[in-house]
Order: C-alpha cells, then structure tokens, then sequence
C-alpha cells in the first residue's frame, strides 16, 4: 500500500487545524482508500492554541505528527523542511487556511500514480483582492520573464512532490531554499492542475508587504542576474550620457566664451540623477550579498523544539540530528 504524506505548515491557525486535520482524514478514508496516509502539521512558532490543538489531535489520531520549531524560521524554511520530514512514498504541501483545496489531494495522487514526479496547484484565479491577485500575476509574470530557469507562474509551493524528489531536496546544501524555484530548476516530469483559491476559512492570513517582499527578493536574487545586468547597463548608460553632455557644454562654451553661461542647474541635475541611480543600485547589489551571506554561513534550516504524536525512534533520533546539522 502506497503511503501519502499531507505536510501542513501552521502559524496562528487554531481557527483551522482541527477542521483541516478532518477534512483530510475524509479526503483519504472517501476518495483514497487505497492509500495510507499521515498528516504533519509544522508549527512556526504560534502564539494562539494551535499547538496544545495539534497536540490533542496527535494524541487521538496516530496519522496525525506534529513538529514544534524553536521559533519562526520564515514563510519559506519551514514548510521545506515539513516536506523533508515526510516519510511517505510522496508528500503534498498545502496551507491551514482552506484557500487551497482539500479535494484537489487525490488529483494530486492520481496524477501521481501516472507517472508524474511532480504535481503543482497552478492558481487560474483567485477571490482574494483583485489588487493584489494582480500584483502577484505581474510578480510571477516578470519573475518567469527575467529568471534563469523557467519558473512555473502562480505556483505557490501547493503540490504534490515523490520521494525521489524530496531526496533531491535533502542534498541541496541551502539555507533559503526557495521551493517554487527548485520545482522549477531540477526538471522532474511534472503535471500542472489549475485551482481557484478560496478566501480563507478563518483568522487572519500572517503575509504583509515586508513578508511579499522578501519572497519577491529571494526569488529575485535567487534565480535573476538582471539585478545586476541592469546596474552595468545603466551604469554604461549614465558614463555615456554625461560624458556627451560634457563635451556638448564644452564646445558650447568655446564657441560661445562670454555669452554662454548654463548656471549650476544641469549639473544640479545630473548629480541628483547619477546619486539617485547609484542608491538605487547599491541596494539591489545589497540584496544580492545578502543572499550570498546568508547562505554562506550555512544556518540549519529548522530548530525543532518538540515533536507530537506516532514518530518512531529511528525517524524522530535521525531527523533531529538533521535539524540540528
């Protein structure tokens, strides 16, 4: 019997866990009962009852595991590291918040069970802000545009990933893994299945524009070298433009010796614009060495504090000797 693992990251979601933890076991004992199954909450560090939730669960139900981290290790570290911690033939990684659907897992399994290595929820519409589906949709659409690899548009990590794939994920020595992006990169078969994203089905969602932002720039730094491109671009650019302006004001003047007279305005200007471009860029460069700090120094991608429920011995002494590496 195939064994499905269901990794659910959580943060502040006691509104939802115990109605995503039923709506799973439905999912499975309804439309998959062909398959065994766990469920794997990960807890970034909550401050609501979801743990003491998880752990009431954990204790009626042995499917059900739960991994407490230390602290909040990021949108991005910990639902990767859940993923690594699944013990099944496959792993689906979906939110606590109902926007993506419970229904689409056995999708996600069948199309598995064709082969694919790869399942990924593609996102054709949303009933979130318009606005900010918008935004995203321009996000993704500029990301695929100027990226390396070709990256998958509105997939947000939701899917389905086989074992040889989570194995791949175990090698990469990288402590800001960027999930959508090593889906995209490693070139597993993969399958598309479009979703509508549904508003939440309770609490208050924990992304802002910083957290948008600094999943903008992982990506950005991670898989784009325009960044950079653009800073020499520009930089060639600027040289050009003021090195033709100083020779245009310098036959002016010549020519025009005791009636030529520019004042300090075009040369106000022009500091204003080259200082203007050179903050600019410095903070892109910034955001590139900060990447490269921040994996350079080789940070453990998830501290566990406590793991709940059925974990057997070996699983549970070889996983916290990985979290700890």
């Amino acid at each position: 019997m195939k064994k499905v693992s269901v990794v659910v990251p959580c943060f502040n979601e006691e509104e939802n866990v115990e109605a995503m933890s039923k709506a799973i076991i439905n999912e499975f004992e309804t439309y998959l009962p062909e398959c065994d199954y766990e469920i794997i909450f990960i807890d970034n560090d909550s401050r609501d009852r979801t743990r003491d939730i998880i752990r009431v669960l954990a204790a009626s139900n042995d499917k059900i595991k739960g991994i407490f981290n230390a602290k909040n290790f990021g949108q991005f570290n910990s639902p990767y590291y859940g993923v690594m911690q699944a013990t099944g033939d496959c792993a689906v990684l979906m939110a606590c918040d109902f926007q993506e659907p419970v229904e689409m897992i056995r999708e996600f399994v069948h199309a598995w069970e064709e082969g694919y290595k790869i399942v990924c929820g593609i996102k054709s519409s949303s009933r979130e802000s318009k606005f900010i589906y918008f935004l995203r949709k321009m996000y993704y659409k500029t990301i695929k545009k100027f990226s390396q690899v070709e990256m998958i548009e509105q997939f947000s990590g939701f899917g389905l990933f086989d074992r040889k794939f989570i194995e791949v994920m175990k090698q990469l020595d990288d402590p800001t893994p960027f999930l959508r992006g090593v889906v995209a990169e490693l070139g597993f078969r993969r399958k598309d299945i479009e979703f509508t994203q549904a508003l939440r089905a309770g609490g208050r969602s924990s992304n802002n524009w910083y957290t948008l932002y600094d999943g903008m720039m992982l990506s950005f730094t991670s898989y784009t070298k325009i960044g950079l491109r653009l800073a020499t671009f520009c930089g060639f650019f600027g040289a050009f433009v003021s090195f033709v302006t100083a020779i245009v004001f310098f036959i002016k003047k010549l020519v025009n010796w005791y009636e030529f007279q520019a004042g300090m305005a075009p040369l106000i200007i022009i500091m204003c614009l080259l200082g203007c471009l050179q903050l600019l860029f410095i903070g892109i460069m910034g955001e590139y060495i900060l990447s490269i700090n921040t994996r350079s120094m080789h940070r453990p991608l998830v501290i566990e504090e406590e793991r709940v429920g059925s974990w057997t011995v070996t699983e549970t002494e070889e996983e916290h000797g990985d979290s700890e590496a």
